[in-house]
């Protein structure tokens, strides 16, 4: 029995090692608990007096991906049930506190933090001046403190400002966040504050602390209304005062504004010290506390304008310098040499030097040296008026070279000017043109305008090109100034447009035919014959232009189709050309036509060839009518216009085809002037028929009239519309004329 028992307890011992060692999941068959979880693992925050709240817990199992809801088999327990109580994972709140939440399943553990409060009763709101606020109140003045009743006990109160949310309903009077208000202008504004649920709010008035702001020069008594100061003058000084109401005393914000300046290129300011930097325009404006004040200050420069001779951006070569002479205008317009004084500046040095003479003196000046190709711009100053010009240094030129010595062009036209090279030293070409002035011999032919070349009317002008010689550049000047390039320009009529034939062109296999006639309209609207002088082309091996004693013709060689291409001057015409065997006959379908009016019809034409084949050529026959007002031809479609006839003749090939037309009203009813007849037999009596037209037009068409008897052993007609009564009885008679019919009923007694 002992030994027994000695050996129960070491396989227990040995059980629980084993358990120690390695974890219950490691031996899981399939279908334990590996672990169970909540539904939420987040903190569960309840108040006291709510509804009981569910939650729920999930197991995990071995060999499945699935979780299984083990709310109600798991084991349930609450750490303080004086603060939340659990029952299958129903939670019931019950007085303020914090709990743990155990659930246990299958030796599976699984926890939970729940905190309980007492719901929030009331939101109020602290804040001091009763909402009345000034701008430049203390942070202090501005603090409000969101207070809540309830949480932790029924009649507890808590400070939520931190966590409030925040809100004004007017951002350009207030701001506020967790609580502090920040003062933006004048104005009412109503602050809200929500917080659990609960929302609070009161009307904030805010008010300026000052009336307004006055600008005065330092120790000055009067008001600035606007300043007007020169280029050079010193900084002057403004104090800005302000005081509460019209009765207090005035008081200098001057240190506490804020001072601006809407043009500091002209002046800045600061602190109220202005400081002139150019002429111009500008407005001073200093502000404090919701009031401003501004002052238009005018700079005036004491000198109107420099003047710079030469004026024009310059050329200089290595080696040559010109002389500069700045002047002055004042506001009297008179003119001062102020070369000696002016400061004068080089923004590229290695390329040109500035130097100004050292004395003043009617004739001082500046001289401008080439160091270096490149380019600078030389600028001259004084007393806040200033004016520059470019300066580009080319190397030596030895020589000019033109790129064509020979243009056309046509009246009106506008063309380029031609490049111009400039030989250097090692032989290499570098383009001048852009230093090149043009002049023309006749401005009446040809004239240099806005830097091009246009054409004035017909003739030949002879341009001439040459690098322009600055009368200050010093001397020796560069050899290359004194030469020229020449351009011929020969200016001929524009011409607007040709003018051929309306159609394209006819041939016959084997046949020649003159070229067409071309006129051109010049640009001045005269109408040239330019048959003789067109140069003609055609495309194609199905016709050739050939040369014969009256004159060059187009002549057919195979059947097919070519472009026929003339250019005169500016200007080039296509005709088209189609090349066929010869017809030797036309059949026209049909021969004739009734038409009534507005209607049409399409005419065919069918040629034979001699070769006894045949082709449509109703589309180029070319119709004419020989009554318009009667009929019209348009291709191959004719069309009625009024009653009458005409004949249409079209051509091809020389063979002529007629169609002769008759345009006729519409008939759109006949009537009867006796519609029933009631005759004793033997006796006879006439009807008359009545032909009524789209036109309006009535015709009495009796005679024309195809009758008919239904019964004639009972009545007889005859072809003039008697009719005669044979026998008792009835019968109808019938009378009919181009598709409309008339009907007579007749009783014989």
């Amino acid at each position: 029995m002992t030994v027994y028992r000695k050996m129960t307890k070491m396989l227990l011992i040995m059980i629980l090692l084993a358990a120690a060692a390695f974890p219950v999941n490691v031996f899981a068959a399939t279908g334990d608990t590996i672990s169970i979880d909540f539904d939420s693992s987040a903190k569960v925050e309840l108040t006291v007096g709510q509804t009981p709240k569910q939650i729920k817990v999930y197991a995990s199992l071995e060999g499945s991906s699935s979780k299984r809801d083990v709310t109600a088999a798991s084991t349930w327990v609450s750490s303080n049930s004086n603060v939340v109580t659990v029952l299958n994972g129903l939670l019931k709140p019950v007085a303020t506190g914090t709990a743990m939440i155990t659930a246990t399943y299958n030796n599976a553990v699984a926890t939970l933090e729940v905190s309980v409060t007492h719901p929030y009763k009331e939101l109020t709101l602290e804040y001091s001046s009763g909402g009345n606020y000034k701008l430049g109140d203390s942070d202090d003045t501005l603090l409000v403190k969101a207070k809540a009743t309830g949480g932790d006990s029924a009649t507890s109160v808590k400070d939520v400002s931190a966590d409030a949310e925040w809100s004004s309903s007017n951002t350009g009077v207030l701001t506020i966040a967790k609580g502090q208000i920040t003062l933006v202008g004048e104005g009412t504004a109503t602050i809200t504050a929500k917080y659990k649920g609960l929302t609070a709010s009161f009307k904030a008035q805010v008010e300026l602390p000052y009336s307004a702001i006055v600008l005065k020069e330092k120790n000055a008594p009067d008001v600035v209304k606007e300043l007007e100061l020169l280029v050079g003058d010193d900084p002057i000084e403004l104090t800005a005062m302000t005081k509460a109401t019209e009765s207090s005393q005035e008081q200098s914000v001057t240190g506490l504004a804020e001072w601006s300046s809407s043009n500091e290129i002209v002046a800045t300011v600061k602190a109220g010290t202005i400081t002139v930097l150019a002429s111009g325009k500008t407005v001073i404006k200093a502000s404090y506390l919701g009031v401003s004040k501004s002052v238009d200050v005018y700079v005036r420069s004491p000198y109107e304008a420099i003047l710079l001779t030469p004026s024009d951006d310059q050329t200089l070569f290595l080696g040559e310098s010109l002389k500069v002479m700045a002047k002055m205008r004042n506001a009297i317009n008179s003119t001062q040499n102020q070369s000696a004084d002016a400061t004068w500046t080089s923004d590229n040095q290695l390329a040109v030097t500035v130097a100004k003479d050292a004395t003043a003196s009617a004739d001082a000046a500046a001289t401008v040296t080439a160091k270096a190709v490149g380019s600078a711009v030389i600028k001259a100053e004084n007393l806040g008026v200033s004016k520059t010009l470019k300066v580009t240094v080319y190397p030596t030129i030895t020589d000019l070279t033109l790129e064509k010595t020979e243009q056309e062009m046509y009246t009106s036209d506008t063309l380029s000017l031609p490049k111009v090279s400039g030989t250097k030293l090692d032989g290499t070409k570098l383009d001048i043109s852009q230093e090149i002035v043009w002049t023309s011999a006749n401005n009446e032919i040809a004239e240099i305008k806005d830097g091009k070349l246009a054409a004035v009317k017909a003739g030949t002008v002879t341009l001439t090109g040459r690098i322009i010689k600055a009368d200050n550049v010093s001397l020796p000047a560069a050899e290359v100034r004194s030469k020229s390039v020449e351009l011929k320009v020969t200016v001929l009529n524009k011409v607007l447009i040709l003018i051929g034939p309306e159609d394209g062109l006819g041939l016959v296999i084997g046949e020649e035919q003159p070229l067409p006639t071309v006129n051109a309209v010049l640009e001045n609207g005269d109408e040239l014959d330019v048959s003789g002088t067109i140069a003609w082309e055609v495309t194609g091996t199905n016709a050739v232009i050939k040369q014969i004693t009256s004159g060059k013709v187009i002549k057919g060689l195979t059947k097919g189709t070519a472009t026929l291409k003339g250019t005169y001057a500016n200007k080039t015409i296509s005709i088209p050309v189609t090349i066929e065997q010869k017809v030797v006959k036309l059949v026209v379908e049909p021969a004739a036509l009734e038409l009534n009016v507005k209607a049409s019809k399409t005419i065919k034409v069918t040629g034979f060839f001699a070769n006894g084949k045949s082709a449509n050529f109703s589309g180029g026959m070319n119709w004419e009518s020989s009554n318009p007002e009667v009929a019209t031809v348009k291709g191959t479609s004719v069309k009625a216009v009024a009653e009458g006839t005409a004949t249409l003749t079209g051509s091809y090939q020389g063979i002529t085809a007629t169609v002769k037309v008759t345009v006729v009203p519409k008939l759109v009813k006949l009537t009867v002037n006796e519609s029933k007849l009631a005759l004793a037999a033997g006796s006879s009596q006439s009807v008359v028929v009545t032909a009524l037209y789209d036109t309006g037009k009535t015709a009495n068409v009796t005679g024309s009239v195809v009758w008919t008897s239904s019964k004639p052993s009972v009545a007889k007609v005859n072809a003039s519309g008697t009719i005669t009564a044979v026998s008792k009885g009835t019968t109808s008679i019938k009378g009919k004329w181009n598709n409309k019919t008339v009907t007579v009923s007749v009783t014989v007694k």
